[in-house]
């Protein structure tokens, strides 16, 4: 079924164009680069992975739990809306609220992959522009592996989200050639590497799960890069520009906030938007959840050098200010980790099955051969029968 056919509501004209501004930057200088960086894009060639055998796609997927989360994660939980709904309702929200979040995960793929060209394009370093050719085999990789998760485990999608679509807008058509790194790399990929995150480690559901942790794996690459390029680079900068760049952050950082509440779904079920806006708002778990989608931003944000205070202000008015000291290297560890773990488990769990599948096959091949031997074993000769007394 053609995609737009699955949109819950229209999502407008099929192709979004972005104006592009910019240069096209070419190197001559094929000397070896930086060693960091020269080193993560052997790293991103040695771990590209196909999305249709790495996963496993036979898995089952109830589409009216698709991600097994706590019902306390919904905005409506608990509200006058939630006791009228019946269990089909329910299950239909859950539905609704999984495919609304991993079509925002599809939609930012789609714009990483372009971001990632972008840099190809415009950044004036030959080793960065191999290591973010990586990246874009990365970011198309994501985007068939949402968009297969959508079509065949869920089967619905909705639009991009309006704050998503402006920051995503307002990346792509600066002309300053640090700033997809900026918006994509550093607020972009560090939000959704948060929220995948929160999913991955929440979720009951094998499929999701496996998803996410090799998504993740990626990303937390994504990331270094952009750590990596943006800090040898702002060094160089004055204040001003500098201020430039945290507004930029400061105004980004809102829309991203403000992304992931879900409203239009709870739109989509009769329930006014200032109300749904009032429960997303109100909601403890949806609190937390926001508040958890910086722990990537901000320690990012201040090891590439954007910590003025107007910056920090922002996020001490967030409520985020404190994450400015979390090691973002420890926590791509632990992303790397949480992927091999799952493939190794997966794995032996295979090895385990073939084992006894290949033990099953030998002991009936036993059992076949018995039972043939004792078919076609010949009978020892019977002696002749002796007369009857009184017959001739």
């Amino acid at each position: 079924m053609p995609t737009l056919d699955l949109y819950t509501t229209d999502p407008g004209d099929p192709h979004w164009q972005v104006p592009a501004t910019g240069k096209a930057r070419f190197s001559w200088e094929y000397d070896d680069g930086r060693d960091r960086l020269l080193a993560l894009y052997q790293k991103g060639k040695d771990k590209q992975w196909d999305g249709q055998k790495r996963i496993d796609w036979d898995l089952e997927v109830d589409p009216h739990d698709p991600l097994g989360t706590p019902d306390e994660s919904i905005s409506v939980y608990g509200t006058r809306y939630w006791a009228k709904f019946t269990d089909k309702d329910k299950g239909e929200l859950r539905r609704h609220l999984a495919s609304w979040q991993f079509s925002q995960f599809l939609h930012g793929e789609q714009g990483a992959m372009v971001c990632a060209a972008r840099i190809v394009e415009s950044v004036p370093d030959l080793d960065a522009k191999l290591y973010s050719a990586t990246q874009v085999m990365d970011e198309a990789r994501h985007a068939e592996i949402y968009g297969r998760f959508l079509h065949e485990k869920i089967g619905m999608l909705y639009p991009i989200n309006d704050n998503l679509r402006s920051l995503l807008g307002d990346t792509l058509s600066d002309s300053r050639w640090d700033m997809p790194y900026l918006g994509m790399q550093v607020l972009i990929e560090g939000l959704a590497l948060a929220a995948f995150g929160m999913i991955r480690d929440t979720t009951d559901k094998p499929l999701p799960k496996q998803i996410l942790a090799y998504v993740m794996q990626d990303e937390a690459r994504h990331v270094a890069f952009g750590r990596m390029a943006l800090r040898d680079y702002y060094r160089q900068l004055s204040d001003a520009e500098l201020r430039e760049r945290e507004e930029f952050v400061i105004e980004g950082c809102h829309l991203m906030r403000d992304r992931l509440r879900g409203v239009e779904v709870l739109e989509n079920f009769g329930i006014p938007k200032a109300e749904a806006e009032e429960y997303a708002e109100r909601s403890e778990f949806l609190a937390l959840f926001r508040r958890l989608l910086f722990s990537r931003i901000v320690p990012c944000v201040k090891d590439i050098g954007l910590w003025g205070k107007r910056l920090q202000q922002a996020y001490v008015d967030m409520g985020v200010f404190e994450m400015g000291d979390s090691s973002l290297d420890l926590l791509m560890a632990q992303d790397e980790e949480i992927a091999e773990k799952l493939d190794a488990e997966r794995f032996a769990a295979e090895e385990r099955d073939r084992v006894a599948e290949v033990r099953e096959t030998i002991e009936r091949g036993r059992a076949s051969e018995a039972g043939r031997r004792s078919y076609t074993r010949p009978h020892p000769e019977e002696p002749p029968e002796e007369p009857i007394p009184g017959e001739a």
